[in-house]
Parts: C-alpha cells; structure tokens; sequence
C-alpha cells in the first residue's frame, strides 16, 4: 500500500483502487511529499502510479494520467484526486481532464473483448447516454448499481396499478373509499369496470376517478401531480411505459434517481399548469408530461453533441423516436376534439404534451449536458429554473384568478 498525504486528508493506492480519507492516524511517503504541502510532481506521480499499476483499474489510471499531461506547472494538487476518486469534480478538474485527454490510449470502451454481460449493458448505457469518450470510461469504471434505477420502474408499476371498490349491487366505483378495495393492473380493472380496453376515457364513468385533473376540481392541488396515473387507454398507457423504461431507465443509470426524477417531475407540474393556463376547461390524464421532458432532453442532448454520441443507428432511431411522438400527440390532439362521453365535459387536453417538452429542452438539457457537474455551477441552470418558477407562480395565481375575471362557465365536475 502507497499512501500520499496532503493537508489532513490521504490518499491511498491499494489492490480497490485510490482511495481518499480522513483517518487521523499518520502514514508519509517523504519521497512524493516532503513538505506536505498537498501537491506532488507529475513526474513522482506517474512513476508512483507505474509502479502501482497492477492495483489499479485501467480506465482509472489513463484519467489519472491525463490529469497529470494537463498540468504544465509539474504539480499536481491534492484536492483534485479526491474530486476524481469520490465522484465529485468540478468544472476546473472537467477542463484540466478534457486538456490532458491527449493522453488516453486510443483504444475506445467499444473495442474492449471479454466483458461479462453486466459489463456489456453498462457499456451500451453509456454509448447511449454520454457524448464524451472520457466520460464513457469514467462512468463505466463508477458504476456500482447501488441503487439501482428505481424511479422511474417504481412510477412505471405505480402507473399500472390502482384501487377499485365493490360496491353495493356488485358495481365497481372508482375513485371511492369503502370496505372492499382490491389493488389490480389498471388496465385489467378498467377494462373489466367500463367493458371497454381501448380509448377507455371514452366511457362516461372514466372521468369519476379522483386521480384526473379536472378545471372544476383544480383547488386539491395533489390533481396536479396524479393523474399521470391514469391514461386515456391502453395505446396510451403503452407508448408511456415504453419510452420510460428504454429512455427513462439508461437516464437514470447514468444521472441518478434525483436528478431524473427532477426533470420528470417538472414536467409532470408543467403539464397540468400549461393545461390549466391554456385549455382551462378540459381534464388531463397520462403520465405524457414527464415522459415527453425525458425523451425531449435526451433527443436534444443528442442533436448538440451528434459528433460524439456513437450509439448505433442514431439517426433511423431519432425519426422512430419522433414518430412515436408525433403519432401519440396527434391521437391527443384527436381525442380532444372528438365528441364528449360526457357532455359538457370535454375529453382530457394535449398540451401536457408542449409543457414536457418545453421542461426537456430547457432543464433537462442542462441536466444531461453535465452529468459529472454540479448543477449549482451552472449559470444557465439558475436561468431555467427562474423561468420554471415564474411560470409555477403565474400558473398558480391564474388557477385562484383568471376563472372568475373571464366569468368562465365551467361545466359541474363529473
């Protein structure tokens, strides 16, 4: 075992890698830092990690090799191994990493043979989400599935399941409280509750569920927020689940559960809100709000770097992606316009579709864009998000008053 100190911290060189801590118990090499003053020469370091090569990662040692070509000064501080080792680096150890990339073999993460297959997904995930070869590596070499991407499987399940009540006579409520409840899929409850499997919003009795956004309801805030757990049938329900397993899913590997559950949710908030601004009489359902926030900053994030991003077929892949898109906006836009099942109420709004994609190239952009950065560095991130508050804020206030100074008529809720 190697050890550098510098300042009250130290770090170790041992068979799991570099290792940074704060133990109180002291170990020097004088030879690489004399003076303890928390820097070491590039050349010390480069013989120090030649020599401890065996008990290194590969990948890890081609950054730290970089890192050392991208200092001209001949040192090296401290601070930024920890960075580089705990995951955490700042913007000036991205630039020093992308100065001294140079450096890097040029053997590609792709032309890698014998990976295990968990080795492989992880490496297809990165192709598919980073633009940055050193990026690639780096998160290849990170990766640890602790936690898994539980946010968006959690919201997939929760969207597929709901609560029914048997109530008297042997009917089925929904929405109700009662003494029987039976959790089922939603599509198997629905379609046994309403006889009907495709376009169920169609059926009178669909827009009873407490979960839907209504206008006349728009006072119980949660509306807001779950009725992403509702869908209008099931080609609409099936297009989500879809996109938010193939794209949502390799964006949380990659981001993390906060970071993309973020950009999910806002979208989700922005596309009731943009409803309730701009269709200020019809219902919402679907979860397409936040899965048109993920699926807008990913196919941005891919167009900005297109020379970088090596998935396979990216193009033929973007067109299916919009396709898919365009084709579940425009049977929105229809059903909206289609005869009501319950006149005067209309069918649900499509513009919770417009208020995720303009969340997914706003802050999802910025998100995806700096995967190993702090989003509080950002300029750009502070701009985005004071544009998402100012709309939050005049969204609330034309909720409380915009109904009563248009004198809008609003049909009783069903």
């Amino acid at each position: 075992m190697v050890v550098w100190k510098g300042g009250r911290s130290r770090l170790y060189i041992c068979p799991g890698g570099v290792v940074p801590t704060d133990s109180t118990a002291s170990v020097l090499h004088p030879q690489f830092d004399p003076g303890s003053t928390g820097y070491i020469s590039t050349g010390k370091f480069r013989s120090l990690l030649e020599s401890h090569s065996s008990k290194l990662d590969p990948h890890k040692k081609e950054v730290l090799l970089a890192l050392a070509d991208s200092h001209a000064d001949g040192q090296i501080c401290y601070q930024d191994f920890v960075n580089l080792m705990s995951n955490k680096r700042s913007n000036s150890f991205r630039q020093a990493i992308l100065q001294g990339n140079r450096r890097l073999s040029s053997k590609a993460l792709l032309e890698e043979k014998g990976l295990s297959l968990s080795q492989r997904l992880i490496r297809h995930v990165a192709y598919e989400t980073l633009p940055r070869e050193i990026d690639r590596k780096w998160y290849y070499d990170s990766y640890t599935c602790c936690p898994p991407p539980w946010f968006m499987i959690t919201v997939t399940l929760l969207e597929a399941r709901t609560r029914v009540e048997r109530g008297r006579g042997g009917s089925l409520n929904l929405g109700s409280h009662g003494e029987r409840r039976a959790e089922v899929a939603l599509f198997l409850y629905n379609g046994v509750l309403l006889d009907q499997f495709v376009l169920q919003v169609t059926h009178p009795r669909y827009l009873k569920n407490s979960l839907v956004y209504h206008p006349q309801l728009r006072a119980q805030a949660w509306r807001y927020v779950t009725y992403i757990f509702m869908h209008a049938g099931v080609e609409h329900l099936g297009l989500n689940v879809v996109l938010q397993l193939l794209v949502g899913v390799p964006l949380e590997m990659v981001h993390g559960a906060t970071r993309i559950g973020l950009v999910y949710a806002a979208g989700v908030v922005a596309g009731s809100l943009a409803v309730s601004v701009a269709d200020m009489t019809a219902p919402v359902v679907g979860s397409s709000g936040g899965v048109y926030a993920l699926v807008s900053a990913h196919l941005a994030n891919i167009v900005m770097n297109w020379s970088g991003m090596k998935c396979q077929f990216k193009l033929l892949r973007m067109a299916v992606a919009l396709l898919c898109m365009s084709m579940e906006f425009g049977r929105a836009v229809w059903l909206r316009f289609h005869p009501s099942a319950y006149p005067p109420c209309p069918h649900p709004s499509f513009v919770a579709h417009l208020g995720g994609v303009a969340v997914g190239i706003t802050l999802g952009v910025v998100v995806l864009r700096n995967y190993e950065q702090r989003l509080q560095d950002q300029s750009l991130w502070w701009i985005f998000v004071t544009m998402y508050t100012i709309f939050v804020l005049f969204a609330v206030f034309w909720n409380i008053f915009a109904y009563t100074l248009l004198d809008l008529k609003l049909p009783p809720p069903p």
